[in-house]
């Protein structure tokens, strides 16, 4: 390796793409490109990032395999950053292995924390568990084990265990300092304020507050039964049973649980729940039909009992009912809360997060995007979705992961 090249690497390592451009940015061989690749990835023109990094796997070709690997990973990694989520696993893992193989390590761990991140953005925290309980971090440069802390924060944050997601991004913090990277302290920082930013409205006696997740994790530890509006189930200690299947049931049990203790009308359920202000005896009928089924399946957990005037909800044996709505309304929260993390998505990377077909993505977006709830850029396979802005609130709720109980 020439000079000029070492000292390009090691500004990039520092932190500092701008010295590393000045070194190589007439150059067209293949380590120029690749480190040009890097610093613009750096700078943040990761459109002119990626290319640069593709040219520079032809440019290595097959008799520089660990260049064309470190290539093929950064690549990822850029792909990672744009939320473009549908890279071949199997090119990565082949360039992990070829780095484990030449005992380039720290770049071999970088590719296996880039999987991760895509697992964990995908929902799979059980697999992402596995895996992080198989690395050992001890030979790492600070910077690769403050994204190893950051990945486990993020699984305990979706987990909702609080405490120890506090815990592993103080230790990222602490490494992300010993590596002096900027990004990686600036990104630590925005992922500790999803723990201080309100998660969802809590419902109780008729008081309606804003909180914490820790104030979440708490509730669902309780005795308290919670009717959970942001997944669409009812919950009391390990007990879950799910709504989401059944809307107009959850609506009937939403409408009982703000107002517990209280009864509610007849004609108050049927106003909210079949959106009518003409009640009649059909309706009454069918009223009478749905709290029986409420009743059937939820006999487990709580009755609802008849009045003089209407129902009211008999929560069993626990202490309070406590219901959990989401910080706002919004029929599509779990795709503008994969959004709200403020990266630029494509329409296939938010289908296989969801769960959903692209086409369904597709017209759920065009939607926003009337509404201006979405922004859209480029075209084609290029085009990107994001929120015209951060939302003051986390959706972590909103995302698509199993919570304790499920």
């Amino acid at each position: 390796m020439d000079s000029t090249i070492t000292s390009a690497s090691q500004a990039l390592a520092a932190g500092n793409p701008l010295d590393a451009m000045n070194l190589v940015a007439l150059r067209d061989d293949a380590p120029a490109l690749a480190l040009r690749g890097i610093a613009m990835a750096q700078i943040g023109d990761l459109v002119r990032a990626k290319s640069l990094l593709r040219d520079a796997v032809r440019a290595f070709g097959p008799q520089d395999r660990v260049a064309q690997a470190r290539c093929i990973v950064a690549e990822t990694e850029i792909a990672l950053a744009t939320r473009d989520l549908g890279w071949s696993a199997k090119r990565l893992d082949a360039a992990r292995k070829t780095l484990e193989t030449h005992h380039d390590h720290a770049n071999a761990a970088l590719a296996r924390h880039i999987e991760l991140r895509r697992q964990l953005l995908l929902g799979k925290l059980d697999h992402v568990e596995q895996t992080l309980s198989e690395i050992d971090t001890t030979p790492y440069p600070p910077a690769l084990k403050a994204s190893h802390e950051l990945v486990i924060a993020s699984t305990r944050i979706r987990r909702l265990q609080t405490q120890s997601a506090r815990q592993a991004l103080v230790r990222a913090a602490r490494y992300a300092r010993q590596s002096g990277i900027p990004g990686l302290m600036a990104e630590i920082e925005d992922a500790a304020l999803v723990l201080n930013t309100p998660a969802a409205r809590l419902i109780t006696s008729g008081r309606e507050r804003l909180v914490l997740l820790e104030e979440v994790e708490a509730l669902l530890a309780s005795r308290s039964l919670v009717i959970d509006a942001c997944r669409y189930d009812v919950r009391l200690g390990d007990t879950t049973i799910s709504l989401a299947r059944r809307p107009l049931l959850f609506t009937l049990i939403r409408i009982l649980s703000e107002a517990w203790p209280n009864d509610i009308s007849r004609d108050m359920l049927i106003e909210q729940a079949f959106r009518t202000k003409y009640a009649d005896d059909t309706h009454r009928v069918r009223l009478r039909v749905e709290i029986g089924r409420l009743r059937k399946l939820l006999k487990e957990l709580l009755d609802i009992e008849a009045t003089p005037r209407g129902f009211v909800l008999l929560p069993g044996q626990a202490q309070e009912v406590a219901v959990l709505a989401r910080p706002i309304e919004e029929r599509h929260g779990s795709l503008l809360a994969l959004l709200a993390d403020g990266q630029a998505w494509s329409s296939s990377a938010l289908a296989a997060a969801l769960g959903a077909s692209q086409r369904t993505v597709q017209r759920t977006l065009d939607t926003l995007v009337t509404t201006g709830k979405v922004q859209s850029f480029g075209h084609g396979r290029t085009r990107r979705w994001l929120l015209p802005s951060i939302p003051t609130f986390t959706t972590t709720l909103l995302l698509p992961t199993p919570l304790p109980g499920d």
